[in-house]
């Protein structure tokens, strides 16, 4: 007896489960429908481009435009609403390019056996805010975690000047005199504007010998979901170890982590 009465209330329970997640994909097909359009949508056409009856349609956006998901414009149009913004920024602030990269990082280390960087802009220098590397990398550390490079003088450094404008490099030059560190330093502007072109032709950056003596560097960058270079992703080996054949490698890498962020990296 007690058996008969509890098999209705757990197929009423499992009906509504199944209610609620058909509610959820009906939902989620109208937001993307919504997402697909720069301009707000008729009800009709949300429903056509759904497959939604209108009645329906109507209905959910009824619930979304209270939860503020979808916004009902004045000749009865839909568009997205601004919660969604609001949950986007929460959720892009709590984005880590740290976090995000440190797999990734892992495993170039692991494929090239040499020191993989992390690092950030800060005023006229680069920060190093992490490393993934190991004994068998054959060479020490150059610069520790936290430690600070001029923009000229690194590969990541390059990746940030080349996406500034003439103006904003003429007075990083002036600011900075372009001091070098080794007969390698890049101390001239000329030289300097050189270098940029080959960073925005090629998608990557170099170092060769111009922060230390027998090190050479390889740098890509890496985007948030804004399209904004927000960290640059390189490879340090010694200088007679370094290979062209992970520049690729590289690239796909950096474009891994800018993924993670947001960023659409095209095809």
């Amino acid at each position: 007896m007690s058996r008969s009465s509890e098999e209705p209330q757990a197929v009423a329970s499992s009906d509504e489960g199944v209610m609620a997640i058909q509610v959820l994909d009906r939902a989620t097909r109208l937001l993307d429908a919504l997402a697909a359009e720069s301009d707000p949508v008729a009800l009709k056409d949300l429903a056509r481009s759904t497959g939604l009856h209108t009645s329906t349609a109507h209905r959910i956006l009824n619930d979304l435009v209270i939860g503020r998901y979808v916004d009902r414009v004045d000749n009865g149009m839909y568009q997205l609403g601004m919660r969604l913004l609001e949950l986007g920024s929460l959720v892009k602030g709590r984005l880590n390019v740290r976090e995000a990269a440190t797999d990734a990082m892992r495993a170039l280390h692991q494929l090239t056996g040499q020191t993989v960087n992390l690092s950030v802009r800060q005023g006229d220098e680069i920060v190093y805010i992490d490393r993934a590397w190991s004994e068998r990398s054959g060479m020490q550390v150059v610069r520790a975690i936290g430690g600070r490079a001029p923009l000229h003088l690194t590969s990541v450094g390059k990746l940030f000047l080349s996406v500034m404008d003439s103006r904003q490099v003429k007075s990083y030059c002036a600011r900075t005199a372009l001091a070098g560190n080794t007969v390698n330093s890049i101390v001239t502007p000329e030289k300097l504007e050189q270098e940029l072109n080959f960073v925005r032709q090629h998608g990557y950056a170099r170092d060769n010998e111009e922060l230390e003596m027998g090190v050479r560097c390889i740098a890509a960058g890496i985007h948030d979901d804004s399209g904004k270079l927000v960290a640059g992703l390189s490879i340090s080996a010694p200088s007679d170890r370094m290979q062209d054949e992970w520049i690729a490698r590289l690239t796909e890498t950096a474009n891994r982590i800018s993924e993670a962020l947001g960023h659409i990296t095209s095809a």
